[in-house]
């Protein structure tokens, strides 16, 4: 039987030192609510945990006026939610944040976690895609920024290296007139898993679709932006007829599965009508 040994370093240097030279099953947990339960269940049996609570000053939303906002990797999910910045200007992400399991959990878990565990069905992905959102990637060595599209690169897995954390999320500050939102279809509400989940963000000018990115979870292994349909709207006048061509070409580019909360043909079925009431309700927040 394998014991845990348990880190639990002090500053941001000191973590990174830590990553650097641990070698074996290593996770990483600040608030942990995903690991522990995956512990419970005996999904995942690690060498070494390497819990970053302590690290300092990485919990904080930062306006950078032009440039967006910047999300410390420590910010708790509910943090995220009740921003009045994020709920200002980047609804999407606000609203699903406040989708995320319940609000014990949404006060323990945080932003970084939430994507670092990479599941196909998560809240904050979808919506932080379809805001153009990137992650600042840090080790002992080197600092990258990745575009959170690039970030995934299957169930579980993200492009995250031996000896780098995530530190931050940015987002670029969306235009005047645009607007984004969130909507997550399931079962039941508390705690459940999205069976879909659709994020659109539009920018118009002068009635004319300027920007648009709309994605998707829970509908392919990884998180997605469906491009077929950006490219339905994008340069166009909206109606209800291209609204409807849209969300179908979203529907006909997932890529779901049949599993135990639903079948592949419901979600596709259900991601066309997610994504129909996302763009419309995303246009009327312009």
């Amino acid at each position: 039987m394998i014991s845990t040994i348990y880190l639990k370093p002090q500053t941001l240097e000191e973590g990174l030192d830590v990553l650097s030279r641990t070698r074996g099953n290593l996770k990483v947990i600040a608030g942990g609510t995903d690991l522990l339960m995956q512990m419970k269940r005996g999904v995942v049996a690690p060498e070494y945990i390497v819990d970053i609570s302590n690290i300092p000053n990485q919990a904080y939303i930062k306006d950078n006026g032009a440039e967006g906002i910047e999300i410390g990797a420590q910010t708790t999910v509910n943090e995220v939610a009740s921003s009045s910045a994020v709920q200002k200007s980047y609804a999407a992400l606000s609203q699903a944040a406040g989708e995320l399991a319940v609000l014990k959990i949404r006060y323990t878990a945080t932003i970084a976690g939430n994507i670092c565990n990479a599941s196909p069905s998560a809240e904050t992905p979808p919506a932080l895609l379809a805001l153009g959102a990137k992650v600042i990637i840090c080790s002992s060595s080197n600092t990258r920024i990745v575009p959170v599209e690039e970030f995934f690169v299957g169930p579980g897995k993200t492009v995250l290296e031996s000896g780098e954390l995530v530190t931050a999320i940015i987002i670029p500050k969306p235009a005047s007139a645009s607007g984004s939102v969130y909507i997550k279809h399931t079962l039941r509400k508390a705690m459940d898993l999205a069976i879909v989940g659709v994020a659109c963000s539009i920018t118009m000018d002068n009635g004319v679709v300027s920007d648009v990115k709309i994605a998707l979870g829970a509908v392919a292994p990884t998180p997605i932006r469906s491009k077929e349909a950006e490219k339905v709207l994008q340069g166009k006048k909206i109606n209800d007829d291209l609204i409807k061509q849209a969300a179908k070409a979203a529907s006909d580019e997932s890529k779901p599965i049949d599993d135990i909360r639903s079948t592949a043909d419901y979600r596709k079925k259900m991601v066309a009508v997610l994504t129909e009431r996302a763009i419309k309700a995303a246009i009327e927040k312009i």
